[in-house]
């Protein structure tokens, strides 16, 4: 009964995440025909005739009604089609394949990053509040959020990369080619990335933990003759770690959508690159299908994050 009624809230949530794929997708698409000037002229290239253009508008569906063109492109996905580029005819879904690992890899470096510093961090800030430990380290967190991270990455390059030359200033190496290199070249953008998500989570546990430490239950505890470190790696940590996943949650979805900066930064060719060279160039059916597997990662995320909770705290019903 427990498991039917589990498999239940996951089939609830993937039901409730179909229209929220083709709202976003479709809000993008209203934009992308909101952007002024003709791709089909452009396509043409100079010095077209009016017949050339009203061709290259048949050929790519341009001159069907704006509804008629996303229902289309809509129908396409869900067969598996995510389209062809305007520019290059290269598949949309070959271009992503070959993106998509540099942007995960340096997101998942990333969170990495964040919960191995964040965690003893925010446990150390929270053991003795308001004592100048945490004093400096909420200073330090506050300075970890405030610093934008393009500019944190232009540092790291001009020091560790032109500087030092330990690492790649730019681009990226596909894992499947050297784990070592990929792994070079997403370690400073991994860590431009974290520096405010390692802020986030010490300063979420802290504030879970201190508040969990202060709690009756806790006091039981100490009466009952349990050590101070027994309480908090045994019990403390254990009830904020709904808390720190859904935190980790929305720091995943958050670094996912800021690798688009990053990437810029260290011209890695990722996601972000692959949309925003697309959008300069008017080629919609990249930007379409960029947003719509970045909307799929979220989903997604959200989706697994509301299982983990169920490991975690089985008491959390949905």
């Amino acid at each position: 009964m427990i498991g039917s009624t589990k498999q239940n809230a996951i089939l609830r949530r993937l039901a409730q995440a179909i229209p929220v794929v083709v709202i976003a997708t479709f809000l993008v698409f209203s934009l992308l025909k909101l952007v002024p000037g003709d791709i089909a002229v452009t396509l043409a290239g100079d010095n077209a005739s009016d017949a050339r253009i009203a061709e290259i508008r048949q050929i790519y569906g341009l001159d069907q009604p704006f509804l008629g063109q996303y229902f289309s492109w809509l129908g396409n996905v869900v067969q598996g089609d995510l389209s062809r580029s305007l520019l290059s005819g290269e598949s949309v879904g070959a271009s992503i394949a070959r993106s998509f690992p540099n942007t995960l890899l340096i997101v998942v470096l990333a969170i990495l990053i964040a919960l191995v510093l964040g965690i003893p961090l925010g446990v150390v800030s929270a053991s003795r509040p308001g004592g100048v430990i945490d004093t400096i380290l909420l200073a330090i967190g506050s300075l970890g959020i405030a610093v934008p991270n393009f500019w944190l990455a232009m540092l790291l390059v001009s020091f560790f990369a032109l500087n030092m030359n330990w690492l790649p200033a730019t681009g990226a190496v596909p894992l499947t080619t050297s784990i070592s290199g990929a792994l070079a070249h997403a370690i400073l953008p991994a860590v431009a990335l974290a520096a405010g998500g390692v802020a986030e989570v010490m300063r979420q546990l802290r504030s879970s933990l201190v508040e969990i430490l202060g709690s009756q239950h806790v006091r039981t505890l100490h009466a009952k003759g349990l050590s101070p470190s027994a309480i908090l790696w045994r019990h403390s940590l254990k009830n904020v770690s709904v808390n720190l996943l859904t935190v980790t949650s929305l720091l995943f979805n958050r670094l996912f959508a800021a690798t688009v900066v990053i990437e810029a930064v260290f011209a890695i060719p990722g996601m972000g690159s692959l949309v925003v060279k697309a959008a300069m160039n008017r080629d919609f059916p990249v930007v379409q299908g960029v947003v719509f597997v970045m909307v799929l990662v979220v989903v997604g995320v959200n989706l697994l994050t509301d299982i983990l909770y169920r490991v975690f705290d089985p008491r959390v019903a949905r």
